[in-house]
């Protein structure tokens, strides 16, 4: 793995669980993580509820926009994650990949939204700590 990890996370429109997830690590990351987010199918816009939702934990996602996924953004991460987009991500040797099963937001109210993020919260802040703590050098035990 690189001097900063590099994760991506993917979904099929990346207008809700990637933005959620790459807002959430980057926030917690503050620096230690470089995060991009893609879509296999990417929608116009992100889900107006889903900007709600954030901006209630105070992260502002009015600059962000659905993005493609590409090639280049795959091999340029360290670790993939996917979140229901299928055999679309393109899969490369040296890569960790993880598969997330998350609820889309597609079509949900705030309120359905808000335990999607929490999920995803917790997951990035376990994801967050195994990928920056230094593995420990294997010594015996005296």
């Amino acid at each position: 793995m690189s001097p900063v990890p590099e994760v991506l996370f993917v979904c099929v429109h990346n207008a809700g669980r990637s933005q959620m997830a790459a807002a959430l690590l980057d926030h917690h990351a503050q620096g230690r993580v470089h995060v991009r987010s893609a879509g296999s199918v990417p929608a116009d816009q992100i889900n107006p509820a889903v900007h709600e939702v954030m901006a209630e934990v105070g992260l502002d996602l009015s600059k962000e926009f659905p993005k493609p996924l590409t090639d280049d953004v795959v091999r340029a991460a360290d670790v993939v994650i996917s979140m229901g987009c299928g055999d679309a991500c393109p899969v490369y040797p040296g890569k960790r990949y993880l598969d997330w099963e998350l609820t889309d937001p597609a079509g949900k109210t705030a309120d359905e939204i808000r335990p999607i993020r929490d999920e995803i919260d917790a997951r990035v802040t376990a994801l967050l700590a195994e990928i920056t703590t230094p593995a420990r050098s294997e010594s015996p035990a005296r």
